[in-house]
């Protein structure tokens, strides 16, 4: 019995660790994508940072950091990813406590990004 629980929790580790499923070309592109949304719908975006976290637990890409160096303005966006086109979208976006505003041009439609 102890042999199966082993087993089981050895493979249950292993799932749980698993490497990132996206290659460094598509990570660089979803955030290219992320900056290029940001710094086009909200107001006053001087400086973005990316945490090294790209984990969803739906199993897509997600993009989190923060802006202006502040902890409190940070941000996940899902990103879509078109493979037919190679394009890449935000699905959606979460925002911490001290985001940025919209832009007033942004706040019924998402503006070009």
């Amino acid at each position: 019995m102890w042999k199966f629980l082993f087993v089981l929790t050895t493979l249950m580790c292993v799932g749980c660790n698993s490497s990132n499923p996206y290659d460094e070309n598509t990570i660089s592109q979803a955030k290219e994508t992320a900056e290029s949304y940001l710094k086009n719908n909200f107001e006053s975006i001087h400086t973005i940072t990316f945490s090294e976290d790209y984990s969803n637990p739906m199993g897509g890409l997600m993009i989190r950091g923060i802006v202006n160096e502040n902890e409190k303005a940070n941000f996940s966006i899902d990103i879509d990813i078109d493979s037919s086109q190679n394009k890449f979208y935000v699905g959606s976006i979460g925002k911490g406590k001290e985001f940025p505003e919209r832009k007033d041009e942004c706040k019924e439609k998402s503006c070009d990004y």
